[in-house]
Formats: structure tokens, C-alpha cells, sequence
């Protein structure tokens, strides 16, 4: 009997108080094995623009790709449908699940632009809908159907170009909403002895564990990294004080910086997009309530604020630091303008390009003794107060102080790192390769 092959999308099915779609896929990889689907990639779990307003908690959705046998096609389907039906949170106002089901073997270009285009920017459901129908491909929406459009994200993005891996591990139902029980020692240990192959396991500057989520998710914890092997490895390091129920490897473009899009002026900044721009910053960045930072960068053909908000650590020191002149490159999620707030740039990065100099006036030395000049009032002059000489024709003197900061790459703190950003630990280990196969024990049960 010929193999058939299957790409199946899911997305938005959780909300605030419970739920995960990454879960649901779990559960459905034990039910597609049992009817002979064989899996030819990992789970893929692809995080989505993190700046849509209507997103759920992480953005993430999901897509299956299997090989199966024709006769257990419907079976697949029924399977697949009811699994979410069943463990999604439709009573939820704004969680609105879709099912894509793609059973073209190679993903058509147009799909894959579409990913591309919900992962740094804003689509609808109308476009999604028409890529469907053109390419013969099927879809189930619950409610208003948005889920529809995630899902055909995750099948259209076949990370073909960077990516990472993530192993989730998953809690017994009784333990939804209870406080999480890890060792938190162990998680350390973890983190030193796989670095720099796994990353955003730990805060050092809070000595905080950001491997475990405080909602009530099902999720106990989640390690990403490089390869499959390492975060296989790291997984066993980790000692967890209460009952794993399953656990699945996903392959993942977290940590790439897969939504962030170049724009060549800041005219071209957009509400809701993820950027990368360019600038010089306009006005010293000052301090507001809550210790955010907020300066403006500027070009010739628009002027766009930044903020540095408290969570982000030493990004928020680094952008105090900055001065009129400096030559910036920003990176993040761009803030719709409102009443009170122009169009803001949320910041994940600073790459500083070109620091100005920094100029400060100071009273002049007396020519006699070398001792700085005292001031004897405004547009009066200077004088000595050891030798008694006054210097009524001379003003302040500019002199150069060094700059506190140096040119580089700065990044928000690893507990303020969305899911995409790509932290240092990662530049320089970027794929751009298939994976050759997968290991065979990426999931549990």
C-alpha cells in the first residue's frame, strides 16, 4: 500500500487559565503512532508574531508531518479533530482553534510566504482561506476560526533555514494550577554542564530558573538547545520533585530571530510588526515611573521613540547610557501610537554602530599655578584663587570624556527574551541544514 503524506497545523487552543496547544500535539503524536503514522520530522512548534494583539500566551502553533497508509486517512482526521475538541478551552472567549490538514508532499512556495509573512508581520483569515481552497487543502475552525491561520503558518514554515529544538515535559492533570516542584539546583548544574548547547535555562543576573512557566499550563518545564541529543541530555540532568506524564521533543525556530524584518527607513515602521532599524538617537534618553527607558532614534525620513522597560535588565542600563549623535541599530516589536504614546519600538536588542562624543564644559586652568579658575558669576569671568589672577576674556573649555559604553550588540536580559529572540549564546551556531534523522526516543510515552 502506497504511503501517503499529511501536514497537519493546529493553533490557538489554549487561553490565560489553562490549556497548550504544544500539549494537544503531544497527546496526538501517541494517537497517530497507534494508527501507524510515521512521523518524518519532529513536532515543528512555531512561534508566531509576537506583537499581533490577538495572540495567545506564547504564539506558538503547531504542525505534524506524517506518512501513513490511505486506508486510515479519515481515521487520522477524526482523531485529530476530536483530540482538540476535546482538550482546547472553547469556552474561553478569544481562543478560537483551527485545523489545517495539507496533503501535498512538498509545501508550495506561496504557503511558505504566507508563514513567513505571520511570523514578522500581519495576515488574516481571508488569505489563509484562499491558499487552502487553491491548493486543495483542508481546514477545520471552531468559532470564528482564527486558529485557521496559525496552523497554516506552522505547515508552511518547514524550517529549512536556522532553527533549535525544545523538549517539553508535561505535568499529571492533578497537578494543573499547584506550584511547580524541580530541583532548582539541578537546573544550574544543567545549564553549566551543556553550555553553550542549550540556552534560557537560567537568569544569572536574578540567579532565577526560567525553565518553568507560572501559569497553570500543563507544562512542567522545557529545555532548548542545539541538537535533539543535547536537549535529550539536559532533560536528564533535571531532578523534578513530582510525576512527569509525557514528554515530546519539538523542532522550533525559538531563539532565531525569525521575526524580525529589516525595514531601510523608520517611515516604514508599522504598528505590530517586528523590526530591525536604523538611526541616531534625537533626544537623551530619559527615565519615566517603573524605570523604563525612552529615547527617539531619527533618519531623514521619520522620527520612531524606544523603550527599554525595567524587566530588560542590562538593556535598560545600556540604553540610559546613550547620547544625542549615537548611531543605533534597534530590534523589536513595534507598539501601536495611542493618545498619550507615539508609534514605540519596543527593545529585545541595541547593536550601538558609532558612539558621539561626549563633551562636557569645565572651568580653565590659571596660566600661572595650573589651578582650575573659579567662576566670579555669569559672563564675569574667572579667577585664581590661589595667585589672585583674573581672567575676564576667557569661557568655559570643552574637553572630551570617555564614553561608558563601547560599540557592540546589546541584549535584553535572558528572563525578558521573548521565545524568538536569538540570545548570545546562539550567534555563531546558526543551521542551515536539514536534520539527517531523528533520534528514536524524542517522546514519551
Amino acid at each position: 500500500m502506497t504511503k501517503q503524506t499529511m501536514h497537519i497545523g493546529l493553533d490557538d487552543t489554549d487561553s490565560i487559565r489553562k490549556g497548550c496547544t504544544t500539549y494537544i500535539a503531544a497527546l496526538l503524536v501517541e494517537k497517530l503512532q497507534k494508527l501507524n503514522a510515521n512521523f518524518i520530522d519532529y513536532p515543528n512548534l512555531i512561534r508566531l508574531n509576537p506583537n499581533v494583539p490577538w495572540k495567545t500566551r506564547g504564539n506558538g502553533a503547531i504542525c505534524l508531518r506524517i506518512q501513513y497508509n490511505e486506508n486510515v486517512e479519515e481515521k487520522i482526521k477524526e482523531t485529530t479533530i476530536s483530540t482538540v475538541e476535546e482538550n482546547a478551552d472553547l469556552e474561553f472567549k478569544g481562543t478560537d482553534p483551527g485545523i489545517v490538514i495539507f496533503k501535498n508532499a512538498k509545501i508550495p512556495k506561496e504557503v511558505q510566504v504566507f508563514a513567513k509573512n505571520t511570523i514578522t508581520g500581519i495576515v488574516n483569515l481571508k488569505e489563509a482561506l484562499k491558499l487552502l481552497k487553491k491548493f486543495g487543502a483542508e481546514a477545520v475552525g471552531f468559532k470564528n476560526g482564527r486558529g485557521i491561520i496559525g496552523g497554516l503558518a506552522a505547515v508552511g514554515e518547514t524550517l529549512h533555514g536556522d532553527y533549535t529544538y525544545e523538549i517539553l515535559s508535561y505535568r499529571v492533570p492533578e497537578n494543573y494550577g499547584s506550584k511547580r516542584k524541580v530541583n532548582m539546583a539541578s537546573i544550574f548544574e544543567m545549564d553549566k554542564a551543556t553550555a553553550p548547547y542549550t540556552f534560557n535555562n537560567v537568569d544569572q543576573e536574578k540567579r532565577r530558573v526560567i525553565i518553568t512557566p507560572r501559569g497553570p499550563d500543563p507544562i512542567l518545564f522545557g529545555i532548548r538547545g542545539e541538537t535533539p541529543e543535547i536537549v535529550k541530555k539536559a532533560f536528564a540532568m533535571v531532578k523534578p520533585l513530582e510525576p512527569v506524564e509525557r514528554w515530546v521533543i519539538f523542532r522550533t525556530n525559538q531563539g532565531t530571530d525569525a521575526h524580525l524584518k529589516r525595514v531601510a527607513k523608520l517611515s516604514e515602521v508599522k504598528p505590530y510588526h517586528p523590526v530591525i532599524a536604523r538611526g541616531i538617537v534625537a533626544v537623551n534618553p530619559k527615565m519615566i515611573p517603573r524605570r523604563h527607558v525612552i529615547f527617539p532614534i531619527k533618519d531623514d525620513s521619520a522620527q520612531v521613540d524606544c523603550a527599554a522597560y525595567e524587566p530588560t535588565g542590562v538593556l535598560r542600563h545600556v540604553a540610559m547610557k546613550l547620547l544625542v549623535g549615537d548611531c543605533v541599530e534597534v530590534y523589536g516589536g513595534v507598539r501601536a501610537p495611542s493618545k498619550k504614546n507615539p508609534l514605540t519600538i519596543n527593545l529585545e536588542k541595541i547593536r550601538l554602530l558609532k558612539l558621539a562624543p561626549k563633551i562636557v564644559y569645565q572651568n580653565p586652568f590659571c596660566a600661572e599655578c595650573g589651578k582650575r579658575l573659579k567662576s566670579m558669576g555669569k559672563n564675569k569671568g574667572f579667577r585664581c584663587e590661589k595667585c589672585g589672577f583674573r581672567y575676564t576674556n576667557i569661557g568655559k573649555v570643552e574637553v572630551k570624556k570617555k564614553r561608558e559604553i563601547r560599540k557592540g550588540l546589546y541584549i535584553t536580559s535572558s528572563r525578558s527574551q521573548r521565545h524568538l529572540t536569538k540570545p548570545f549564546r546562539r550567534y555563531g551556531m546558526e543551521k542551515h541544514k536539514m536534520p539527517d534523522k531523528m533520534i528514536e526516543d524524542w517522546h514519551f510515552p
